[in-house]
Parts: structure tokens; C-alpha cells; sequence
């Protein structure tokens, strides 16, 4: 008997073997990626201290070698780690937050920050908490100008802009 929580075996899941195997080639590909970038910029000690890259540098090794120790203790328990993590419904449910977060992270790029919050908390609040439009207009709107007020006014911190804001004067 199950239970409550647990991911019945016979459930389309993922394995805790496929998530920590991804998870230790996205820190071995990390690690490398950093490492080898701060060689190209410096990672060793110059004349005056440090050079720009000689911590990420180590920071890199750091993330390469604890990709490579968590390889290593998955195919030390390979049989072990076969049991379910999550079922592919959990997994949906965690994509549907993750992919447009990440979409609005990449389009802060070419829209500003302020647009692509507006966009992003529109969306969630329509999609995920199914609030009605009035609400979801006033708040998608009215969080970014609050956050515009409190960091380029107040803070006086400059945020990414893009073409609305630049259009505007901001």
C-alpha cells in the first residue's frame, strides 16, 4: 500500500537515476564551461593580486568535480537509484512553471524587464490562478511600475529597458 505522496511503481515516471545523471552532466558541463572561459580571461595570479577569471576559475573545478562525484555515486547505486521520482504529470506540472520562466528570463533581453514582468505575471495569473481580466490587467501592470518607481527612482538602480521603455523616455 502507498502512501499519501508516494508515486505508485507502476506510474509513467522519471527516475531518480535520469535526474541525478542529468543533474551531474549539467555540472560537469557547468564546471568545464567556466573553467575553460577563465583560462581565456586570466586565472592566474598576477603582479597586483588575482586575475578576473582565478576564482570562477576554481569555482569551475569545484562544479566539474562535484558533477563527476555525483556520476560516481549513481553508478555505485545503480539499482538503488531506479525507483520513481516523479510521474510524468508532476513533471508537466513543474514544466508548466519552469519553460515560461525561462522564456521570461530570455525575453527580458529584447523587451526590458519591465515588459516581460508585465507579460509574465499576466500569464500566470490568467493561466495558473484563472483570475478574472481586470484584476490580471491592474496587477501585470501596476507590479512593474511599483518595481520601476523603487529601483530607477528611488534605488536609483537602472534595470534592462527595451524598445517601450526607451520609446517612453525611461
Amino acid at each position: 500500500m502507498t502512501e499519501p505522496g508516494d508515486t505508485p511503481a507502476d506510474a509513467p515516471h522519471v527516475t531518480v537515476r535520469a535526474v541525478e545523471t542529468g543533474v551531474a552532466a549539467a555540472l560537469v558541463l557547468a564546471g568545464t564551461v567556466v573553467a575553460i572561459d577563465s583560462e581565456r580571461i586570466g586565472a592566474g595570479w598576477a603582479s597586483d593580486g588575482p586575475e578576473a577569471g582565478y576564482f570562477p576559475f576554481y569555482i569551475g573545478i569545484l562544479l566539474t568535480m562535484a558533477g563527476i562525484s555525483v556520476l560516481l555515486n549513481v553508478m555505485r547505486l545503480w539499482r538503488q537509484h531506479d525507483r520513481p521520482f516523479v510521474t510524468y504529470a508532476g513533471l508537466g506540472q513543474v514544466l508548466s512553471v519552469l519553460v515560461p520562466t525561462a522564456i521570461f528570463v530570455a525575453v527580458i533581453y529584447y523587451l526590458g524587464i519591465y515588459v516581460a514582468a508585465a507579460i509574465f505575471i499576466g500569464w500566470f495569473m490568467a493561466t495558473h490562478g484563472k483570475f478574472g481580466k481586470p484584476l490580471v490587467a491592474l496587477i501585470s501592470v501596476g507590479v512593474p511600475l511599483v518595481l520601476f518607481m523603487l529601483f530607477e527612482k528611488w534605488f536609483l538602480v537602472p534595470l534592462p529597458k527595451g524598445p517601450l521603455e526607451r520609446m517612453l523616455g525611461f
